[in-house]
């Protein structure tokens, strides 16, 4: 198995973070338990952050991150509207975002696992790291949620 690149895995950083933020603003309109909203906005604020960083880290390194082409984002924004018509209950949601964000934790676990261990590479590697802490905290949040 060949090692990841750490521009791929920066690219990967920036484009997970784009699509949590294009989930979580699909989904805000359609919740209307407070506590979901609320946390829905902190993780938006949260995802910001961590896009931040990558942009800084890819402009740093000369790097150029592409976002979600348009067919994902309306493929995704079509379905988040179909599942929260049926339902948009706050389980329901909890259980959307659930799955989105184990989508992004497989990611990033499996970027980890084939990153080269280049020193040059740590404050990528210190980023997705941080990335992963913060998909492994919100799982946790939504799977409280669920319940």
């Amino acid at each position: 198995m060949a090692l990841k690149k750490s521009e791929e895995i920066l690219s990967e950083i920036y484009r997970n973070c784009q699509l949590a933020l294009q989930s979580i603003s699909d989904i805000l309109p359609e919740a209307e338990d407070e506590d979901v909203r609320e946390e829905l906005l902190h993780q938006h604020d949260e995802y910001e952050h961590l896009c931040g960083r990558a942009a800084i880290l890819a402009k740093d390194k000369n790097i150029e991150l592409k976002d979600p082409g348009p067919f994902k984002k309306a493929m995704m924004w079509s379905s988040i509207k179909m599942n929260t018509m049926a339902d948009n209950s706050r389980a329901h949601i909890a259980e959307m975002m659930t799955q989105g964000t184990v989508m992004g934790i497989t990611a990033i676990k499996s970027s980890l696992a084939d990153m080269s261990d280049d020193k040059e590479d740590e404050d990528i590697r210190k980023l997705a790291e941080d990335t992963l802490d913060t998909e492994e905290r919100f799982e946790e949040i939504w799977k409280r949620m669920i319940k």
